[in-house]
């Protein structure tokens, strides 16, 4: 007959085995679980380094020359949509006035050798496009420019139409590099690189600029706006880069185009 203490000591031992079995079982799954991360981990390590050499995840995209301090004035193309109908006087001159928060700028426009976009600018005006945006893109190495004109205060908006270009050949012929000077003074459009691609937004040089003759020059600023931007200059970017916000903000609180 098994005594009491032997059967203590027989539920003990089966005890014991029970527990050492379910610890065996656990660090079985545990090493399972192991090897399944660790072939998951080597499989998207091996995905990233094919993303990173495929140049996915390069810090500084090819195509992107915006920021590049030597880089033309660039805008994205708008959304088509029907540019105005022409009702401008073709042989005036016209006055771009242009009151911001860093002083008043002022510029000709001569309707004759820019009629389009001479007539865009005025139907823009009129309908207080331009009111309360800010110039949002300084040039200070390269180019000398201050670019507005974007709705949105990114680079990245328009009126939702383009213009073609216009007086391309009056900065005379380029050079070997395939530029012509932009003086200080002039007004250009800004655009994507591609021929035709213009909107809304232009840039503002405030010294000797090279660049190529595809920026329609469409105005010419006064000696007292040229000195504001002049100032607006001195201050540099907000992020102390060649390329970038204005360090002194520049708000257009009202635009009026109105005829000499």
């Amino acid at each position: 007959m098994v005594t009491s203490e032997q059967r203590r000591r027989q539920l003990a031992r089966e005890k014991y085995e029970r527990q050492q079995k379910r610890r065996a079982e656990a660090r079985r799954k545990s090493r399972q679980r192991l090897a399944i991360i660790g072939a998951a981990s080597a499989a998207v390590i091996a995905v990233l380094v094919g993303l990173v050499a495929g140049g996915v995840f390069d810090s500084k995209d090819k195509d992107d020359t915006a920021a590049e301090p030597s880089a033309s004035p660039s805008a994205p193309e708008p959304k088509k949509s029907p540019s105005p109908a022409m009702a401008i006087d073709t042989k005036a001159a016209y006055t771009f006035d242009l009151k911001t928060s860093a002083g008043e700028v002022k510029f000709e426009m001569d309707a004759s050798k820019t009629p389009q976009t001479v007539n865009s600018f005025k139907s823009l005006a009129d309908k207080n496009f331009f009111d309360h945006t800010k110039c949002h893109r300084l040039v200070t190495s390269g180019i000398y420019v201050l670019q507005c004109g974007d709705p949105e205060g990114t680079g990245r908006g328009g009126p939702g139409y383009t213009i073609p270009d216009e007086n391309l050949d009056s900065l005379g012929k380029p050079n070997e590099q395939g530029q012509v000077v932009y003086p200080a003074g002039t007004v250009a459009m800004a655009n994507t690189g591609q021929p035709g691609t213009g909107g809304s937004q232009f840039f503002l040089v405030y010294k000797d600029s090279p660049l190529a003759p595809s920026y329609t020059p469409f105005g010419k600023i006064d000696a007292a706006g040229l000195k504001v931007l002049e100032e607006v200059a001195k201050t540099g970017t907000a992020d102390g880069a060649q390329d970038g916000a204005p360090k002194t903000p520049v708000t257009i609180d009202k635009a009026t185009v109105t005829k000499n």
